[in-house]
């Protein structure tokens, strides 16, 4: 376990990230001196950001928003818990709109936390690529979920996401691309950005939506 995981990172001030992104990427420091300061909101809430990931695997987000609201609502005002979900059957789970497949997926998750095999008080003290070995032993939980529970959760400030669409798009746009650019594309993009590439692709979401990115 790396020592300089063992606590939470603090978020760079403006002023760091403009100097920083100044020296390396103008035309993202651009972006950033339009949008203004960094905000980034930590999700403490482990098991309920991985539920929330399944439940809006490929589905639109106002559907993805009307299933988790159905989800909750099987727990009588409690908060979904790895015990409470092992608990139910299929049968309300489906009924809340969700497919058979990511039923499954949630009673997985479930039992990786409650087995131990996912150990949230852990993860602070693991690096990046540990993590998401960790959490893709889980069924319905992909490289893309791993980096976005590292982004929201852990907020962690080295995540790359090349394979988030929307982070293609907005890099086309910024750098005024003819086409949008490959993960071999982003990866070279992303080592101007190091070791705040969560910060840049953090800005690059707002180009493309104003709203406070949160997970």
């Amino acid at each position: 376990m790396a020592d300089r995981l063992s606590s939470v990172q603090k978020l760079p001030t403006h002023r760091r990230i403009l100097n920083h992104f100044g020296e390396r990427d103008p035309k993202i420091a651009r972006v950033i001196q339009a949008i203004g300061p960094f905000r980034l909101k930590r999700n403490r809430n482990y098991f309920l950001v991985l539920c929330r990931s399944i439940v809006s695997q490929q589905i639109s987000t106002a559907a993805a928003e009307t299933i988790y609201s159905r989800f909750q609502k099987l727990f009588n005002g409690h908060a979904p818990t790895p015990e409470r979900v092992a608990g139910l059957k299929d049968a309300p789970l489906r009924a809340a709109g969700l497919s058979r497949q990511k039923a499954a997926y949630l009673k997985d998750l479930s039992r990786r936390f409650l087995d131990k095999t996912i150990r949230p008080h852990q993860l602070n003290y693991l690096d990046n690529e540990e993590i998401i070995g960790q959490l893709t032993r889980v069924h319905g939980i992909g490289r893309w979920t791993a980096e976005m529970f590292l982004i929201f959760s852990l907020n962690r400030l080295d995540v790359l996401p090349v394979d988030d669409l929307g982070l293609r798009v907005a890099v086309q746009n910024i750098y005024g691309m003819k086409t949008r650019p490959d993960a071999k594309r982003l990866r070279t993009i992303g080592k101007k950005w190091s070791p705040w590439e969560t910060v840049a692709t953090w800005y690059a979401w707002r180009s493309l939506n104003t709203d406070i990115v949160n997970y």
